[in-house]
């Protein structure tokens, strides 16, 4: 079967987002007959189109370690957020639960195996259960002959805006499928934000690179760079929405406007220029390469200065032998990267670099192996991403003589274990740190905020705080992460003016961050580098208090505490409930969790005190009468 767009002759320009087709014009959607791909025998769809519920699975590579979430995850989660707001808006209910739903619907990621082995599995549930798919995303994209993906319809990285037509045919019964595009995605397409603080903002599809074990460029093709205008335009209009953070996503973010005749600096400049005085809405820049930011190092330096950016980088390096990287053509030199990571070092105050790791590349000796060690030992990287090599089906490394398996899992666990073996948190005991709140712990009970190196600081905090900016003194350190108690709340102020009259006799500097103590090398110190002056603001009230918690604060603190953990329970047993494990949630719930025990003492406590006034004064009547 063709292509839909490929068979849409003299349709002029695209179809508007949410088009439906009607059953007689929808061209290119083959029914199947006599079609030796497997046909859907699916019941006939409703009478009304959008009154069906659809299960989303997004399938990202495991580029999430230690809260810094990678670009390929990035762009996935961003992807999956624009198909449920598309659905959303035409009626589709949308369900976690996949024996529910009415149709499947699975946004793939292709940068490696694991990832495409999940999506699998899933296909051959689904077409076990008779449920009609849809398979969108990178994977399709770059392979769609594979035969995992014959009588599925499939929708392509750059088409995820025309996902309702895709999915009401599926319904019918139809196999569609939607490839191509010559004209980059909207960037202001609807979607639906699971975090409403948080904006994902691409700023190119595809990269220059031809990595020989990469997939990625087969499913999103060559460098395509927004305009700065429509990126500055996009800017303005998420921070109007409220949101706190913007996450600038790409495979390579260093590579932007090559293709355009502008550079990232050019870019980066005219986005900072939008972003509040108050230090309010945070910008973190996304994945680079090497290569292509060696020539713009000061200039990067200069935007990661800036008060309203996040101290932050991710910069891969896969491997410290030149050997490898040259097998793996990644277009720069051990050396070059050391370049990068110390030039941001110097000239950044407590700049945090992470970085990844790929273990047991085709033709890599242990000597190779050991480079790579002592690199990641000579930095001590707060984070780093260690994949073992997969080969992916294609392309040139999957060519290649490879490593015994038992070889790279014992370099994998090696270099895991030098990585763990750092404490990048230790001496942040007692400092006092700005932190931008955005989102709940996965425990349901604390609030994670970040320094502006990026540090993730769990602290307890009412609700309200979600999306706020507070000062934090930090009372306790883990392996990925650190505990604080908010002291101070921020107010946000874009008058320059009124900002020296709140702190006259302050340095500006000292607001955003506590001087680091000498010799404290932590993950992702913060540091404000407010040169200018623009910066921020602490209600004077709270300023006299120094740093001990106010009674009343601490007092909210427990009660948010208690409500989160309620919540967090409740949400956990009904998930579960919905998952099917009905007696093994019977069984949990015959032992109590503590604050279960404690709002049962305290309730039982009120009724004893209440029945005893009440038979008191009944006494009384009595006694008197």
């Amino acid at each position: 079967m063709e292509d839909i767009e490929d068979l849409l002759a003299g349709s002029g320009s695209a179809t508007p987002p949410g088009f439906r087709l009607p059953l007689a014009a929808a061209v290119g959607v083959g029914v199947g007959v006599g079609s030796k791909r497997n046909k859907l025998s699916s019941s006939p769809s409703p009478a009304i189109p959008g009154t069906q519920t659809i299960y989303i699975k997004t399938f990202g590579c495991s580029h999430n370690q230690a809260s810094v979430v990678f670009r390929c995850v990035v762009l996935c989660i961003a992807v999956s957020r624009i198909l449920c707001y598309e659905l959303s808006a035409f009626g589709y209910s949308l369900s976690d639960n996949p024996d529910q739903a009415d149709l499947w619907l699975i946004n793939t990621c292709t940068v490696k195996s694991p990832s495409q082995s999940a999506m699998d599995t899933i296909i051959t549930k689904g077409k076990s259960s008779n449920k009609p798919l849809v398979v969108a995303g990178c994977v399709p994209q770059g392979s769609r002959y594979l035969k995992e993906l014959e009588g599925i319809s499939i929708v392509g990285v750059q088409q995820i805006d025309r996902v309702v037509e895709i999915v009401e045919e599926t319904l019918k019964g139809h196999e569609v499928r939607l490839l191509t595009r010559k004209t980059l995605p909207a960037l202001d397409l609807p979607k639906v934000r699971k975090n409403k603080f948080v904006e994902i903002l691409p700023i190119n599809v595809g990269c220059l690179g031809a990595c020989t074990y990469c997939k990625t460029k087969h499913a999103r093709g060559h460098l395509g760079s927004y305009t700065i205008d429509s990126l500055v335009g996009r800017v303005k209009s998420v921070i109007s929405d409220g949101v706190k953070e913007i996450w600038l996503s790409s495979e390579d973010t260093g590579a932007y406007g090559r293709d355009i005749g502008v550079n990232l600096p050019t870019l980066l400049k005219a986005l900072v220029e939008e972003l509040p005085a108050d230090a309010s809405t945070m910008l973190r820049i996304g994945m680079t390469n090497p290569p292509y930011i060696l020539e713009h190092l000061k200039e990067i330096a200069e935007i990661l200065r800036h008060p309203c950016v996040y101290s932050f980088l991710h910069v891969p390096v896969q491997s410290g032998s030149d050997t490898v990287l040259t097998a793996m053509n990644r277009e720069y030199t051990v050396s070059e990267f050391r370049t990068v990571v110390d030039t941001l070092t110097e000239l950044v105050p407590e700049m945090q670099i992470a970085t990844d790791i790929i273990c047991g590349f085709p033709g890599e000796t242990d000597e190779d192996f050991v480079q790579t060690v002592d690199l990641v030992k000579d930095y001590k990287f707060p984070q780093v991403h260690i994949s073992q090599f997969y080969p992916r089906p294609g392309t040139p490394a999957a060519r290649m003589k490879k490593v015994p398996s038992n070889v790279v899992k014992r370099r994998s666990r090696e270099l895991t274990n030098v990585f763990e073996s750092f404490t990048p948190y230790s001496g942040m005991e007692g400092r006092v740190e700005r932190i931008w709140i955005t989102d709940v712990a996965s425990d349901g009970i604390h609030l994670v905020g970040h320094t502006k190196g990026y540090i993730q600081v769990l602290v307890l905090a009412p609700d309200h705080m979600l999306g706020a900016s507070a000062m934090a003194k930090i009372t306790s350190v883990g392996r990925w992460s650190v505990f604080g108690e908010v002291i101070e709340t921020i107010d946000h102020v874009s008058d320059n003016k009124a900002l020296n009259k709140l702190v006259p006799n302050r340095d500006l500097h000292s607001l955003c961050v506590n001087p680091a103590k000498p010799g404290g090398f932590s993950e992702e110190p913060e540091s404000c580098a407010c040169g200018s002056d623009i910066c921020c603001s602490i209600d004077k009230s709270d300023a006299s208090r120094g740093t001990a918690v106010p009674q009343n604060q601490s007092n909210r603190n427990f009660v948010g505490w208690i409500l989160r953990k309620r919540e967090h329970l409740h949400k956990k047993v009904e998930s579960e409930l919905a998952s099917g494990s009905v007696k093994k949630h019977e069984r949990k719930m015959k032992k109590w969790d503590f604050v279960d025990k404690v709002l049962f003492g305290g309730i039982s406590i009120s009724i004893f005190t209440i029945i005893a006034l009440v038979a008191a004064l009944a006494f009384r009547v009595i006694w008197s009468q």
